[in-house]
């Protein structure tokens, strides 16, 4: 059986944390699904979402392993439409652990087949943060370094 993946996340932007979470993810599943979620705790996203799929679809447009999907339901939901087994989620630090694993248990309980993976960020990108590169970016600062494509 083809083991599936999905990573999910509002992305916004995609980082080098997140593109290392795919690359890594490769090893371990056969395809990976990058799920862009619209989150309902965030009131208006700062990165157009069609700009985040042309951007990410470009990162990984010579692996065909990977894809790109947007989504408006539970995760658990897209999971079952797409015959993924697995969840996969990067953690930084315990606050992401006390989160996720809070997630992880919900879907679980929604979708019984589905398991969650938490990889540990490489110690290179652990600063990294969407909300930090968010706010460098609406200051005018160059967040470039930060993201595996130019904005």
């Amino acid at each position: 059986m083809k083991k599936i993946a999905i990573f999910p996340g509002s992305f916004d932007p995609f980082t080098k944390g997140h593109h290392d979470i795919v690359l890594r993810s490769l090893a371990l599943f056969d395809e990976v699904i990058i799920g862009i979620g619209y989150n309902s705790t965030k009131k208006n996203r700062y990165f157009d979402i069609d700009l985040m799929v042309e951007k990410i679809e470009e990162v990984y447009k010579d692996m065909p392993r990977v894809s790109v999907v947007v989504y408006n339901e539970l995760t658990s939901t897209l999971a079952k439409k797409y015959e993924a087994q697995f969840l996969v989620r990067g953690l930084r630090n315990t606050t992401d652990f006390e989160y996720e694993n809070t997630i992880s248990q919900m879907n679980r309980y929604l979708n019984g087949e589905l398991d969650t993976v938490f990889l540990i960020t490489s110690p290179q990108y652990a600063a990294i943060s969407s909300t930090v590169i968010r706010e460098v970016h609406r200051y005018g600062g160059d967040v470039d370094e930060f993201l595996p494509y130019s904005l």
